[in-house]
């Protein structure tokens, strides 16, 4: 295959598309730029990073629902720095292949169809994929997309992980706890076997607006903090974690809150901001010096330092405990305060290198070793188009 050829990657989030651009080089992508739209943003634009060039290029465009317009501006902005004639495929992040999509799949009318229904178990986040999808096959109907899966990667758990104590015919018709962030677990894992071949039992925190942790053995999910939805587990920006049926029970019957009530204090009004009342954002809470600001950051790290101590048990032991995305990579304070709570375990952490966010960060006498690695989910998401590409 041509070394020109080029690929494209989205990554979709809920007010936000990141856009990854790949050289296609025999069986990986090496990624020459990307771009960001911030749906929020006035005025519309585009950031653009080629090498070590940074643009910041106005969309004159509407969004609209079909986003017909977005793209096509965006894909003509991109000619201007790429040879989009050049593009071979389109990689797609999709946050939930349900019990059906086990791996990345080519995205023909049959699978777009069914990754539409499986929007019930993922409301919030796969509609934006979706719009994507169609959008670039409306622009380009004949460019390979295909589609990578953040359910995927845990479809390796044992079924007694993966089930609610709820009743048996309730799980057969899928509730039941899926994992999500499993492309950036799958580049850590792989960042893994690279760096620390030797660490088997392994359990990942992935830590930014939206969080969850992972557990590893052998580079194989084996349990995860979110289920059913990407409410669960530990506090987030905005999300509560792991929050007792009762609360919901109550908000609705004794509160009389509506569904949409609850729905927008479970996404939008809790985690770090609704325990805080003040930021949702871990770097601002760390500077504030309020108790209130103090109590979520301390909340937030007892969380995680107890959801760590959870998957030992799951895995039967612990190697290594990785520190990944926004947070986890940039915020040494933070991986402190997990760590410290982990003291029983025989972890301990370097005050040098924590600070200076390096791979390795745990102290020379710890009994379990601390990483910091930065993920790439455009990356798996690039890696795993070509790998279809290759196949056609």
């Amino acid at each position: 295959m041509p070394s020109t050829d080029l690929l494209l990657t989205f990554n979709a989030g809920s007010s936000t598309v990141k856009i990854g651009i790949f050289a296609i080089e025999g069986a990986r992508a090496r990624r020459i730029g990307k771009g960001v739209i911030d749906f929020r943003a006035e005025p519309l634009s585009l950031n653009l990073t080629e090498g070590p060039q940074r643009f910041e290029v106005p969309l004159k465009s509407e969004v609209t629902e079909d986003l017909h317009d977005v793209i096509d501006e965006t894909f003509a902005l991109l000619a201007d720095h790429f040879d989009i004639a050049a593009v071979r495929a389109a990689g797609h992040r999709v946050v939930h292949g349900g019990d059906r999509f086990t791996g990345p799949v080519a995205l023909d009318a049959a699978a777009i169809d069914a990754v539409d229904a499986l929007t019930p178990l993922a409301p919030l986040h796969q509609p934006q994929a979706l719009r994507f999808i169609r959008a670039l096959r409306h622009l380009k109907p004949h460019l390979l997309q295909t589609a990578s899966f953040d359910t995927a990667f845990h479809a390796t758990q044992d079924d007694l992980v993966r089930r609610f104590a709820i009743p048996r015919a309730l799980h057969e018709e899928g509730i039941k706890r899926y994992g999500f962030h499993g492309l950036s677990y799958k580049f850590i894992a792989g960042e893994l076997r690279r760096r620390s071949p030797q660490a088997a039992k392994v359990v990942i925190a992935h830590l930014g607006s939206g969080a969850s942790l992972c557990a590893l053995d052998h580079g194989l999910s084996r349990d995860c903090s979110m289920g059913f939805s990407t409410l669960d587990g530990i506090p987030m920006a905005t999300r509560p974690g792991w929050l007792d049926p009762g609360v919901v029970l109550h908000l609705a019957c004794e509160k009389k809150q509506s569904l949409g009530e609850i729905e927008d204090l479970l996404y939008h009004r809790s985690g770090l901001l609704g325990v805080s009342g003040i930021s949702a954002d871990s770097r601002d809470l760390l500077k504030d010096d309020r108790p209130e600001a103090r109590q979520a950051i301390d909340l937030f790290t007892l969380r995680i330092a107890g959801e760590i101590g959870r998957m030992a048990v799951t895995l039967g032991g612990l190697d290594a405990v990785v520190f990944t995305a926004g947070i986890g990579e940039h915020q040494p304070e933070i991986r402190a305060g997990v760590v410290n709570r982990l003291s029983w375990l025989g972890v301990t952490i370097d005050e040098k290198t924590n600070a200076a966010n390096d791979f390795a960060i745990s102290a020379g006498d710890s009994r379990i070793a601390v990483h910091v690695i930065a993920t790439d989910e455009e990356q798996v998401i690039a890696d795993e188009a070509i790998s279809i590409l290759g196949s056609d």
